[in-house]
């Protein structure tokens, strides 16, 4: 153990002795190269940060069934499935090109419309500059870089205000053919119940009555006290035995459209509000604000990683140089 330590005590000596023996080197190189990322890190332009944090709604639409939605509701803040599919529309190209458009961002980032990979290189500069994350408290937050603080936080105040816009596009395109397959069909059941009740109101006009009244038409006959009474019971008779089944068929029929449409009218009612009402699908937790403190780059870091960096490297030229000098000499 004690040779072990001497070997290692050793080379340290050795090693502190070669970095004093070249110290004017190391101290040009480091120097050097510390200056450099100095002038460097003063020429990138600095970029500001602009933060805004959303939590996703739980539902985004108002029930009509006690079934549908029941453990949600509009106050309710959603869960980890409505924040990832809060991140994948704020990720949609919907997003993108109408901040790209609203703000010019081929301008903004020095990009030329003639480029023939214009698209590639907006992508991956929109990606550098925009980030939207969940957090353990399951909120998003969405950061922004850009060289002027406000339009910063202009962009991301307007990314907050589009998830509206876009997810009730996409619902929309969903809901509103849904919403006119539903009005065809009660237009239909309304025509089917309408066209029952003009058969049956033609019915009673011949003087065919329901089935529990008709069962008083025999007594009433034999009760009537002179020949014009029971000449028109003996007429109502004669209708409601040639269309009494008809009637009770069509009124059993008109019941059962009804119920239907009563039934109906509450999945109509809700394809209606689904396709006509624009929900809020999330609760503003806090608005982005112009930033007065740069975000990037962090100037002393780099300065320290450089000078670290080069301090190292300088060392690591040195070593291999005496490593290089005694190997030659040992093949000569």
């Amino acid at each position: 153990m004690s040779i072990k330590n001497d070997e290692i005590t050793n080379m340290g000596a050795s090693l502190i002795k070669t970095i004093w023996l070249n110290r004017k080197f190391i101290s040009i190189f480091t120097a050097s190269a510390t200056i450099i990322s100095i002038v460097a890190s003063l020429l990138i332009t600095p970029l500001y940060l602009s933060t805004a944090i959303v939590f996703p709604a739980a539902t985004s639409s108002v029930s009509f069934s006690e079934q549908r939605n029941a453990k949600a509701s509009a106050v309710d803040f959603g869960e980890e499935e409505q924040a990832e599919q809060l991140i994948q529309i704020l990720q949609s190209s919907q997003i993108r090109n109408i901040i790209v458009s609203k703000f010019d961002l081929f301008k903004q980032y020095d990009i030329s419309k003639n480029d023939k990979n214009k698209n590639h290189k907006l992508i991956k500069a929109y990606n550098e500059h925009f980030s939207f994350t969940r957090t353990r408290y399951g909120s998003i937050k969405i950061d922004v870089l850009d060289k002027d603080p406000k339009l910063a936080a202009m962009m991301a105040n307007k990314i907050v205000d589009l998830i509206d816009t876009v997810k009730n596009e996409m619902i929309s395109k969903r809901t509103i053919p849904a919403f006119e397959i539903n009005k065809r069909t009660k237009k239909r059941l309304e025509k089917e119940r309408d066209s029952l009740l003009n058969t049956l109101a033609k019915l009673s006009q011949k003087g065919v009555i329901s089935l529990d009244a008709r069962q008083g038409l025999f007594q009433a006959y034999v009760d009537s006290e002179n020949d014009a009474d029971r000449n028109e019971m003996k007429q109502k008779i004669d209708a409601n035995l040639k269309y009494g089944s008809e009637y009770d068929g069509l009124e059993f029929m008109r019941n059962e459209k009804i119920a239907k449409l009563e039934k109906f009218q509450v999945a109509f009612d809700q394809a209606e509000s689904d396709a006509n009402s624009k929900f809020n699908h999330k609760f503003i937790v806090e608005k982005a604000v112009v930033a007065d403190k740069k975000e990037k780059p962090k100037r002393m870091i780099i300065v320290l990683v450089s000078f670290l960096g080069s301090f190292l490297f300088s060392i690591l030229l040195i070593l291999f140089q005496i490593r290089f000098k005694a190997l030659k000499a040992i093949k000569e």
